[in-house]
């Protein structure tokens, strides 16, 4: 069993006075917040405020950018080309770093968030397209991706830093790829199920699938999602069950 992971959140999401999850919570247990870019959510005060919450709280910070499409959050796919998708992902990732600078903390990483997470990792094109916009951007960034999929193997064929993950809230195919939101097995809500399946996984490096055996998957890092109504709950139950089986959760990107 690995004894060291990294426990991260998709955080700054609300929006002016729409507010998302509990950010302020889930900044005192998780090691690694993925923060939105004013794209699918969030806006310079949102960032600002967050960045400063996590830099009080020692999380390092990472840019969550994703479509331009507050209203489906960031879960439809914008048809766009992929050189387009990479200069939209460019910017959010420049705006996160301003506010990064005015926050006094500094943005380690990328993670592609909803729908653009998944087309990455679903499609070469638009994985390279990200790959090489933050390469362009700071080549010392890293890049937080799914699991064995087309996004991770893009990061490490350019020679960037990767850090792979898989999600404790989240059902998976057996081709690797999460179960669809709205379908049958795509959410885990019980945060005991989660943590426990969680466990078995770090002891085999095998994660159970909804449509076959279970799959083999490497990860450094969890995802539990800020957004879900019971996300602190979640969080806390993971760290918790964790850090009493002897794994230390701390987070992996470079100082």
């Amino acid at each position: 069993m690995s004894r060291r992971i990294d426990l991260n959140s998709d955080l700054g999401e609300s929006f002016g006075p729409w507010n998302m999850g509990d950010d302020a919570a889930m900044l005192s247990i998780v090691s690694s917040a993925n923060i939105a870019c004013g794209g699918h959510a969030s806006d310079p005060e949102t960032m600002y405020q967050t960045l400063r919450l996590a830099h009080e709280n020692g999380v390092r910070v990472g840019a969550h950018p994703g479509y331009n499409d507050r209203e489906g959050f960031g879960r439809r796919i914008i048809p766009m080309l992929p050189v387009e998708i990479g200069r939209m992902v460019a910017a959010q990732i420049g705006a996160l770093q301003a506010m990064s600078a005015m926050a006094g903390t500094k943005v380690r990483y990328v993670k592609p968030h909803g729908a653009l997470g998944n087309l990455a990792a679903a499609d070469r094109d638009v994985a390279n397209a990200i790959i090489a916009a933050v390469q362009k951007i700071d080549p010392q960034l890293s890049i937080l991706a799914i699991s064995g999929m087309q996004l991770e193997q893009a990061a490490r064929v350019a020679g960037m830093q990767v850090y792979s993950e898989v999600f404790a809230d989240r059902g998976y195919l057996s081709n690797g790829q999460l179960v669809p939101r709205g379908q049958e097995g795509a959410m885990i809500h019980d945060p005991c199920e989660a943590a426990e399946r969680l466990l078995a996984f770090l002891e085999t490096g095998l994660m159970p699938v909804i449509d076959g055996d279970p799959i083999k998957l490497d990860a450094q890092s969890i995802c539990v999602h800020g957004d879900s109504p019971d996300a602190v709950a979640m969080a806390h139950a993971i760290r918790e069950r964790l850090t009493a089986a002897g794994i230390l959760i701390s987070g992996f990107a470079q100082e």
